[in-house]
């Protein structure tokens, strides 16, 4: 297929945290506001003035930095973006959020602040409890706290307008990122797509990290781009998989799979497209706050939701999904040390693949995976499992 025009250019955005974007946002007055976790409502970070971007560590390789403060038995995502903030790699932060999404990210962030990582004159870092129950005594803390530690300190310190008006205003550009977004992942239904997962993956990840408003005229172009974009002939994929679990920030793993023959028809994980890029929907009734805690709580699928409802739901989800997406099978991933994940993972792998009747590969992973020798063979050999239940006509 023809190269998509803009992905070279956000391929090389996306290897630096304070990129040519970035610095041009900030020179025009808004305010770089940092998250780690898709639990605390994205669109409360995109006010008029700021813009959000989810911390990543692109270009990692040691990563003692961070060992040395956070230990080797922790979350490897987490010890990368230490490693990269003692660097220096995230001064241009004006302000930091972390949701109380799990301990170790939460260490994380205490370690940035302790260790003074952002010099801005009016930096901060916030911590926000989030809950683990999709309830309404979990709705109403959830507002309570996105009220007081989000919206209230963003007025407080940068006089940042968070009433209902600029709430209504930040909800509508998501929701124009959200339409394309899912404009263009509409398309890896085909049987021949015309784009890859590697290439969604890349425009998908650019909508966390990169100021929406000077995002939002590639995302644009590139919808248009697509809708006349003639695939391939003959596609190169022998199967086609759901890729679920947790963190993936890099798509060079998405490539890895994708090289070794398998199509990344859906993106179920942290910084994926499902959920994550789904349209907030107002209504001019109740308090807009809390029209989007509820809508961020109810679609979340992170296993730090731990009602029955919630853990029964993140199967159905991802079987859902794969019918959908017409995967031949589910490749379920976890970063190495994550605790949630951990377990979700075992859970899931039992009852999709051994009570489901999916094929399923589940793997633990380091955080630099992209390159992995290893990790290529284990999905070229669940590629030819796939093959092989089709020949036979059922279950292996």
């Amino acid at each position: 297929m023809k190269d998509l025009k803009y992905l070279y250019t956000l391929e090389n955005l996306l290897q630096e945290g304070g990129n040519e974007m970035i610095r041009a946002a900030q020179a025009e007055g808004q305010l770089a506001v940092g998250t780690v976790c898709y639990q605390l409502p994205e669109v409360l970070l995109n006010l008029p003035g700021c813009f959000s971007t989810r911390l990543r560590a692109p270009r990692t390789s040691s990563m003692e930095m961070g060992t040395y403060y956070m230990t080797s038995l922790t979350c490897e995502y987490c010890r990368a973006l230490l490693e990269r903030a003692l660097e220096g790699s995230f001064q241009f932060l004006d302000c930091l959020f972390e949701p109380a999404s799990c301990s170790q990210l939460a260490d994380c962030t205490e370690d940035m602040e302790a260790l003074a990582v952002c010099t801005r004159e009016k930096f901060f870092c916030q911590h926000v409890d989030t809950p683990m129950k999709d309830d309404e005594n979990g709705l109403n803390h959830l507002v309570r706290m996105c009220r007081v530690r989000v919206l209230d300190k963003l007025h407080e310190v940068y006089g940042v307008d968070t009433g209902d008006d600029a709430l209504r205003a930040a909800v509508r550009q998501h929701n124009e990122v959200c339409r394309l977004i899912t404009e263009m992942g509409g398309y890896r239904k085909a049987e021949n797509p015309v784009i890859t997962g590697y290439e969604f993956a890349v425009f998908t990840l650019a909508s966390y990290c990169l100021p929406k408003d000077k995002l939002l005229p590639i995302l644009r172009e590139t919808a248009e781009e697509l809708r006349t974009r003639e695939p391939d002939e003959r596609h190169k994929w022998r199967v086609r998989v759901v890729l679920a679990g947790s963190e993936i920030d890099d798509p060079d793993f998405v490539k890895l799979i994708e090289d070794a023959g398998a199509y990344v028809a859906a993106d179920r994980f942290c910084f994926g497209s499902l959920p994550g890029r789904q349209e907030i929907v107002l209504n001019d009734t109740e308090d807009v706050l809390t029209q989007i805690c509820r809508q961020n709580m109810r679609e979340c699928q992170c296993p730090r939701y731990m009602n029955t409802a919630k853990i029964n739901e993140r199967k159905s989800y991802i079987d859902r999904l794969a019918h959908e997406y017409k995967a031949d099978g589910i490749v379920f991933q976890q970063m190495n040390f994550c605790n949630f994940w951990g377990y979700e993972r075992a859970g899931a792998t039992h009852i999709l693949g051994e009570l489901g009747g999916w094929p399923v590969l589940s793997v633990d992973r380091p955080y630099v995976v992209g390159t992995s020798g290893q990790m290529r063979t284990r999905v070229q050999a669940f590629v030819e499992r796939i093959e092989l239940k089709k020949l036979q006509g059922g279950n292996v």
